[in-house]
């Protein structure tokens, strides 16, 4: 079947969709809320910008569409019959780049909780809640453990200082961040 709609109709159209401030992510936002959890929206100041982050817990949350990130197994991940080749680039490069910051996240010492918008389907919901409530609480635990270690032993506290600046440095590049939230960064990695 090919595309119903004109090249700049299909560039209007997707243009309109959303990457912040989503149906998926006021759901999980709304029912975090009133379970009394406090957190930051979009971060710029961590890898990939994370949907919600409790620095309390050390944690940060990515909602996920299941298109758009690419989730095996999904029906509602179906790679469009036009243009196939593009649509699968492009997939793969937003599934290469959530494997990066997750990656330079754990480094950080920040724990990953990825939900995926199927799991908000109002059956789902709770048990999704729920699921996120227990990676809360094993991300504290694990945070706590991380620091006993990094006060126990300086070389371990240096190595990780260091690895620190570096993917801040990253980070930065990446973002063009300003020089007022350069300087915050810097000056949180220095109180750690």
């Amino acid at each position: 079947m090919s595309d119903t709609l004109t090249p700049a109709q299909r560039s209007y159209n997707m243009s309109r969709i959303r990457s912040r401030n989503t149906t998926p992510e006021r759901a999980v936002r709304h029912a975090l809320w009133h379970k009394g959890y406090r957190y930051r929206l979009n971060d710029k100041r961590l890898p990939g910008s994370p949907d919600l982050v409790l620095p309390k817990y050390r944690a940060v949350i990515f909602i996920n569409g299941c298109f758009w990130h690419g989730h095996r197994g999904c029906t509602k991940y179906v790679v469009p019959k036009t243009n196939e080749a593009f649509w699968r680039e492009k997939i793969a490069r937003n599934i290469a780049r959530d494997e990066l910051n997750a990656q330079r996240l754990d480094t950080l010492a920040w724990t990953v909780i990825t939900v995926w918008e199927c799991e908000l389907s109002k059956k789902n919901l709770d048990a999704t809640i729920t699921r996120i409530k227990a990676d809360l609480q094993a991300a504290k635990t694990k945070y706590e453990h991380y620091l006993s270690i990094r006060h126990e032993n300086r070389e371990f506290a240096r190595k990780q200082a260091q690895k620190h600046r570096e993917i801040l440095a990253l980070v930065e590049s990446e973002l063009h961040l300003p020089k007022s939230l350069r300087r915050y960064a810097t000056k949180a990695m220095d109180e750690e």
